[in-house]
């Protein structure tokens, strides 16, 4: 049986990394979030490719501050991420 949930990920915690570093940083927080919530390892997440253009649509330096994701989580195991729409 599939579990499927919607979560508004925050991403304030990017505002204390270097602005060069930040939507790599906020990807990984979208990760560690969803691992921490769904329950699976981090390397089982797969994020869509939908979501990563809204993460990067503004550039390295400045990521949205919250992201709405929609994950699904397998029998197996493994969670596929994608961008659920407008906050």
């Amino acid at each position: 049986m599939d579990k499927e949930q919607i979560y508004t990920i925050p991403l304030r915690c990017v505002k204390r990394v270097p602005r060069w570093r930040r939507t790599k940083r906020a990807v990984s927080e979208v990760r560690t979030y969803l691992a921490r919530h769904m329950k699976a390892a981090p390397e089982n997440i797969k994020l869509a490719s939908n979501l990563n253009e809204i993460l990067w649509s503004r550039g390295n330096e400045k990521p949205p501050s919250r992201v709405r994701v929609r994950a699904v989580k397998f029998d197996d195991g493994g969670v596929e991420a994608e961008f659920a729409g407008e906050r």
